[in-house]
């Protein structure tokens, strides 16, 4: 779970946040405020993982709050003006979301900061004064997080088969199970989550975990049971990562 407080001076706005927050299962909310001072006793206390800042407001504003918190929680940004999103960034956000804030995008800027917090962990609890910090892909997380029927699920890396695209879903098929799983996302947006773990992409509507292929043909390839299209565009980058890794 991810301990998070929220702040923001509008009250319709905080409400909206409040929801929101509830509404993702890995949230835990530890307190709401009106304003950044008011916040930073909270923060004080409660030593949140991430807080959701807006960023004009009376006083202290989210960025001076946040330049406070500079590698105490992570942030991430909220407000109606554009124009903020580069001084959002400039102290090391998550990620920054212009109101009206949809329910979809709100997750994702969320799965973002999860991730972030499973990178650094391990990290965090096993390193001394003295040794680095610098990213390792020991640590890269095994899963990802993907939003279904208003639900966050959990999906281990090494369960996928392969990722079926259609319009703006995406089919996910598993090892444990004979149904795929549908969620509304991009398949860019996968391939570049996936990258780090041998998945490829061999056709404009399909990426595959290439250590679970069994066979490959000219212009097709199994992962049994299921054939799928190899594009003549990838298929020079697939028979070379599958050398690579000696696989066939």
């Amino acid at each position: 779970m991810l301990k998070c407080v929220a702040v923001d001076d509008e009250p319709l706005a905080l409400d909206l946040l409040v929801d929101n927050i509830q509404s993702v299962p890995f949230l835990e909310l530890e307190g709401s405020c009106r304003n950044a001072l008011e916040a930073l006793e909270v923060i004080q206390s409660k030593k949140p993982d991430l807080v959701f800042l807006d960023i004009q407001m009376p006083g202290l504003s989210g960025i001076q709050l946040a330049e406070h918190l500079r590698g105490k929680a992570m942030v991430i940004f909220l407000t109606a003006y554009e124009s903020h999103a580069l001084k959002g960034f400039d102290v090391n956000a998550i990620d920054y979301l212009l109101k009206p804030v949809t329910q979809e995008r709100f997750t994702n800027a969320c799965m973002k900061a999860l991730e972030l917090y499973t990178l650094r962990k391990p990290r965090e609890d096993g390193a001394s004064e003295n040794q680095t910090t610098i990213q390792s892909p020991v640590n890269t997380p095994k899963f990802l997080f993907v939003y279904v029927d208003y639900n966050l699920v959990r999906i281990d890396i090494n369960d996928i088969r392969f990722i079926e695209g259609y319009k703006d879903y995406v089919k996910i098929h598993l090892l444990s199970s004979k149904r795929p799983i549908i969620t509304r996302m991009s398949m860019k947006l996968l391939e570049d989550k996936l990258l780090a773990f041998s998945f490829l992409r061999i056709h404009k509507s399909f990426i595959v975990s290439v250590g679970k292929v069994t066979s490959v043909q000219k212009s097709m390839l199994t992962i049994d049971p299921d054939e799928l299209p190899v594009s003549e565009s990838y298929r020079d980058v697939l028979m070379e990562l599958i050398r690579k890794q000696n696989i066939l």
